[in-house]
């Protein structure tokens, strides 16, 4: 066990200094505490038999002299709950190993014997506080992230390149390459190893969460829209259009400084559904129109012009309901996400879906949809 401690206080200490070579690492600290000077009173038996004077009895006085006995209770007219009387030495008389020698204990004859006839005292380094998770002992290396980069991913990504290089038989392992994890703790405390942990933890939970979430959304309006349109095809149609918001939030994000936050990533996943209803309302018109005869490509350059007012109007609409949020520093993503992404769905979408559309059922042998129900604006 001390071996093992020791080489895991030797594997901190050489990610400690990964840490300090990191550019954009600051406040750089571990949980590990100098062993302080500790006094150790060590009594003797011998001696102390000698005057019938038993080791709980000096346990007892020791105890009392430094960190105190209950004594009773004061029960004060002016005080609401009893008041605990402690006996203690003052504070100048239990500083010093030394003055603490002075006490006198009371011996079997009756005579008081001075405490230092009684004990040695053994300078000693003190134990460090000792640190688990999940049962597996732990030791804290922790650091902040600033300057140029607010955002640990650069500067994760850079010590994991840099910890690749460390030989993990240095430290007690039995192989060379030292495991690295991220949202899973080791299986055991046997081999060295390093856990990404804290805020870049929670960080990784939220957006495996909430991807999860957006992948489950995403099948579920697919499921509606084939129901709908009757086609497997058309809700692809519909859906390709998602991801192009990205290319109005993210030059949003560099150009006001802003980083992609989990708040950014909702802003995303919720104008999803906005970019998907605005899809839905040029196909439902192209669909509707090639059911009353139209030609397909009259149809599909009648629908970008019709229908887009209705998602002007409701980009609009977007944009000043996020405007109130867009200097708040924690929601500042998520408004970012909505205006961007929003006035990017509606230039591009209103070009892609019709587009989409027309290539997608031009190859079709020529034969008119059945008609749908209509989707008012």
């Amino acid at each position: 066990m001390q071996r093992r401690a020791l080489t895991r206080l030797a594997l901190a200490t050489r990610v400690r200094e990964l840490f300090k070579s990191t550019p954009g690492v600051v406040d750089i600290d571990w949980y590990v505490e100098e062993e302080q000077p500790t006094a150790r009173f060590v009594v003797d038996r011998a001696q102390a038999a000698l005057h019938g004077i038993g080791t709980d009895a000096v346990a007892a006085a020791l105890q009392t002299a430094v960190t105190g006995t209950d004594a009773g209770l004061l029960h004060a007219p002016d005080e609401r709950e009893d008041v605990p009387l402690v006996l203690r030495l003052p504070v100048t008389a239990r500083t010093r190993p030394e003055d603490l020698l002075a006490l006198e204990l009371r011996s079997r004859s009756g005579a008081l014997v001075p405490l230092r006839e009684l004990v040695r005292v053994e300078s000693v380094r003190g134990e460090r506080n000792l640190y688990r998770k999940n049962l597996h002992p732990v030791l804290y290396v922790t650091g902040d992230v600033s300057g140029a980069f607010e955002s640990p991913v650069p500067a994760i990504l850079a010590m994991n390149r840099s910890l690749a290089q460390i030989d993990a038989r240095e430290f007690g392992g039995t192989s060379a390459k030292l495991d690295l994890f991220h949202l899973h703790l080791p299986a055991t405390d046997l081999e060295p190893a390093l856990k990404w942990d804290g805020e870049w933890h929670v960080t990784l939970e939220v957006f495996r969460d909430m991807g999860l979430a957006f992948a489950v959304v995403l099948i579920l309006i697919y499921m509606l829209m084939v129901g709908w349109f009757k086609s497997y095809v058309t809700p692809f149609v519909i859906m390709a259009v998602i991801p192009l918001s990205l290319i109005g939030i993210l030059p949003a994000h560099w150009a006001l400084g802003a980083f992609f936050t989990a708040t950014s990533m909702i802003g995303f996943m919720a104008g999803a559904g906005i970019i998907v209803r605005n899809s839905i309302i040029l196909v439902d018109f192209i669909e509707l129109r090639r059911a009353q005869g139209h030609a397909l490509a009259a149809a599909v350059v009648e629908a970008g012009a019709v229908r887009f007012r209705p998602m002007l109007l409701t980009a609009l609409a977007v944009i000043v309901g996020a405007s109130v949020i867009l200097s708040d520093p924690i929601f500042q993503g998520l408004a970012l996400s909505l205006m961007a992404g929003e006035v990017a769905s509606l230039l591009i979408s209103r070009f892609a879906v019709p587009l989409l559309y027309f290539m997608v059922n031009n190859r079709a042998p020529a034969s008119l949809p059945p008609s749908v129900p209509s989707v008012s604006a």
